[in-house]
């Protein structure tokens, strides 16, 4: 056994595997530095930093499909018809409903929309959060939902973590397509 640790083979392979490591460590340096420059990577990656207020939490709807979200997400190439993607989210279970629907949009389509996807299987929301969207703040789309007696809750820029969860979730979705 003696004779096969002084083997120099023994010592070569040891020698290796530390060369292995100080080489990994700094290719790990390298590549950090690399991505750290890189101004693709800077637009690739999320801005994920605080906001310099405290944010007030939104209350917790106490049932499913109470409160929901809703959100568009243009620019897609088209699939079969649809170029864009409505997205509808839970507020309580966070579950989302993901509508493709044609481009250019109209408020009487996406009301059509909404009545054949979400109405149908969760009835009628008592209030709906969507960001400041020609189609949400239409006469048309405004009149539906107060006739309707649903709430409609505009974000705003000094409240913008109330359409968060709905960013959240376009996030997810375009990182699958």
């Amino acid at each position: 056994m003696d004779e096969l640790a002084n083997a120099s083979w023994f010592t070569n392979l040891d020698l290796r595997a530390g060369f292995h490591q100080i080489l990994f460590h700094c290719m790990r340096a390298a590549i950090r530095q690399y991505v750290q420059s890189c101004a693709i990577c800077a637009q690739a990656q999320p801005n994920r930093s605080s906001y310099p207020c405290l944010l007030q939490p939104l209350p917790v709807p106490k049932a499913s499909w109470e409160v929901i979200s809703m959100d568009f997400v243009e620019g897609l190439p088209t699939s079969g018809s649809a170029n864009v993607i409505m997205v509808v989210v839970n507020k309580f279970s966070r579950f989302a409903h993901f509508i493709a629907l044609r481009h250019p949009i109209s408020a009487t389509s996406v009301a059509r929309a909404f009545l054949n996807h979400i109405y149908k299987l969760h009835g009628l929301p008592l209030a709906i959060i969507s960001d400041r969207d020609r189609l949400f703040t239409s006469k048309f789309w405004q009149l539906l939902f107060k006739l309707a007696g649903t709430d409609l809750r505009m974000s705003s820029a000094y409240h913008p973590q109330t359409d968060g969860q709905t960013e959240r979730v376009n996030q997810c979705m375009e990182a699958y397509l």
